[in-house]
């Protein structure tokens, strides 16, 4: 080989693996498919919000993220739906921890299994239930006692509202309904728009929900809230005692909405998506926002998370019991 083919076959060489290398690279920084949160309700409320303000955190952070809304039985389609996605960290599922911790005592032909099918990441924010009553009930009814008075005294009209049958807010009230020796009856709703819309109209005289349902009305004058179901007064209302407060210790409880992944994903994978859904709750936009709907920021590590839902399915197994409510959709 003379001296020009010897320098012309390496600088093809050179050529050749300076390509190599540039391909390379570009499959090393080639883009991280986006990570899918999927919820089980349709969009618009505060678990779609829960999960969109996480996607937008993250989308600052660089990380591409979408909501995937699968609305349908009351949010257990989704839930199920999470157990047939890869284990690789990309699909994630935002859901209240109800669904695996009063769900299973409730329904009796749940597709999926609450411990086995779901791999806790974290919970986000934590909401607080209320009790209100509507201008269906008389002006001097303004504390949780003379609402039982009330209701003591006119049992037909002894009846509040939830968001569901078989929700927190249901079983809520039938502790109420235990504690406080009333008979009252449970009105479910499919949602809290519906159930709001007739307490403000008065067609129902009392409503259990959640805070962030009540707040664009305070000002309105059509109803009263009476009491807040949390160990302690929501930030949102702090002129609201809790149920303790007023006597009734037993009821008290806070849902929780959480991160999480399907079953089978790896240790380093969990931790990873921790510490992004922590970093995400740094964001100022995602902490103001969740302050507006009266929710507060709610952290717990996979395994503390893990036993924060074991000790609530311990807790709820016997309200759901007493009350004799299942159902079988």
């Amino acid at each position: 080989m003379n001296p020009l083919s010897r320098r012309r076959f390496g600088a093809l060489g050179l050529a050749t693996l300076a390509t190599s290398a540039l391909q390379t690279m570009g499959w090393a920084q080639a883009p991280a498919p986006p990570r899918r949160i999927i919820v089980g309700y349709p969009a618009g409320g505060t678990l779609d919000q829960t999960a969109r303000r996480v996607a937008e955190a993250w989308r600052k952070q660089g990380i591409t993220a979408i909501v995937d809304n699968r609305p349908g039985g009351a949010g257990r389609l989704a839930n199920a739906q999470l157990k047939r996605e890869r284990a690789d960290g990309n699909t994630l599922l935002c859901t209240h921890t109800s669904a695996l911790s009063i769900y299973p005592h409730v329904y009796t032909k749940l597709a999926y299994d609450a411990v086995a099918d779901f791999v806790p990441i974290t919970p986000v924010v934590s909401a607080t239930c209320a009790l209100a009553v509507s201008n269906a009930v008389p002006a001097t009814v303004k504390t949780l006692a003379d609402y039982v008075r009330w209701a003591q005294q006119a049992p037909s009209r002894a009846m509040f509202a939830s968001p569901a049958a078989g929700s927190m807010a249901h079983f809520l009230g039938f502790q109420l309904s235990e504690a406080a020796a009333l008979k009252l009856q449970h009105v479910g709703y499919r949602g809290s728009a519906p159930a709001m819309n007739d307490l403000l109209g008065g067609q129902i005289p009392a409503y259990l929900g959640f805070v962030a349902d009540f707040l664009p009305y305070l000002q309105s004058g059509k109803l009263r809230i009476l009491a807040v179901s949390g160990d302690r007064r929501s930030r949102a209302m702090p002129g609201v005692p809790t149920f303790a407060e007023q006597g009734y210790p037993a009821i008290t409880a806070v849902e929780s909405y959480g991160v999480f992944a399907p079953p089978g994903t790896p240790d380093a994978v969990v931790k990873k998506l921790y510490d992004d859904v922590l970093a995400a709750s740094k964001d100022p936009a995602l902490v103001a926002g969740f302050e507006e709907v009266g929710m507060e920021l709610f952290a717990l590590t996979p395994k503390a998370y893990e036993s924060h839902i074991r000790a609530e399915r311990d807790k709820w197994g016997p309200v759901v019991r007493a009350s004799g409510f299942t159902s079988e959709e």
